[in-house]
């Protein structure tokens, strides 16, 4: 398997807004872990009337800072990547202090999204934007406009933003230099996730700005090696299956046994996603739907 460029090299202090560049300022959240690296990334954008991306999960301490950071400005526009818990819980807190308008792709409320099991931050399901945005779509501000891209993969209402004014991207948890983004079927989808990847390619961005670690300041590079590193798993995958692995529990032991072993849960949720995707490329059938547990086999 092809090591990714990874940089982990990233100690930003909490709390602390950080003029990252000339129109955003990076606020770290307090809630590492595995899934989150260091914490989740909120972002100020602009000056005096002011968007923030991303306000993050419910903590007290995170919201005196964000207020803090935005002490004497306008905040217009609360935007929100995706309804994980550690990115849009502490969204309606802030309207309150802000009156500010929540705005994210919104998902549909019947649709099925189950609790994952070996991940930490699952979905609000109290989660709803004030406004919808789709894929296209442009809010602004006095010095900035965000136009959303929607990402589907890691979750089916995942937007990125594009920040005009600086070529730079808001990725969320679509990509990131960290580590690679977990895709969690039913909600996740590793077919979406590809053509999400794909769209990338097709822009100049200068850097991501992501959910959780660093920017990604060379992105073409690093999104093409991610893409490789999808497929090339998605082979040992298959192949695992082709030398008589018959359920994802025994792909994961092999195909992840370099990974850390608490992150094995969301490995084989991934795993179960690549599973999903060669079934519907018909190079893998299994016995009724696909699940951790089922019974797959080599088409």
């Amino acid at each position: 398997m092809a090591e990714l460029p990874f940089e982990r090299d990233f100690d930003a202090p909490y709390g602390v807004p950080e003029q990252v560049s000339g129109l955003v300022r990076r606020i770290v959240c307090r809630n590492p872990s595995p899934f989150t690296f260091t914490g989740t990334n909120s972002y100020v954008v602009g000056h005096g009337e002011v968007a923030i991306v991303d306000p993050g999960p419910d903590d007290d301490a995170h919201l005196e800072a964000l207020l803090a950071a935005v002490a004497g400005e306008t905040v217009s526009h609360i935007v929100v990547t995706h309804s994980h818990s550690d990115h849009s819980t502490l969204a309606l807190r802030l309207k309150a202090h802000t009156s500010a308008p929540i705005h994210a792709f919104g998902r549909d409320p019947a649709a099925r999204v189950d609790s994952a099991p070996g991940l930490d931050a699952g979905f609000d399901p109290a989660f709803r934007p004030d406004q919808a945005l789709r894929h296209g779509d442009v809010i602004s501000g006095k010095t900035w406009t965000l136009e959303a891209l929607h990402t589907p993969g890691h979750t089916s209402d995942h937007l990125a933003l594009v920040l005009a004014q600086e070529t730079a991207l808001f990725s969320g948890d679509h990509v990131m230099a960290w580590a690679t983004s977990v895709v969690a079927p039913p909600d996740g989808n590793m077919a979406d996730y590809f053509a999400s990847l794909r769209l990338l390619l097709e822009r100049h961005d200068k850097v991501y700005w992501p959910g959780h670690g660093g920017p990604t300041r060379a992105p073409k590079r690093f999104v093409r090696a991610l893409i490789a590193h999808r497929q090339m798993r998605e082979a040992s995958i298959l192949e695992r299956i082709r030398q008589g692995d018959r359920t994802v529990t025994d792909i994961v032991r092999t195909v992840y046994r370099d990974v850390d072993p608490r992150l094995h849960g969301a490995a084989a949720l991934s795993a179960l996603a690549h599973v999903e995707h060669l079934i519907t490329q018909g190079r893998v059938t299994c016995d009724g739907a696909a699940s951790l547990t089922a019974q797959l086999r080599a088409a």
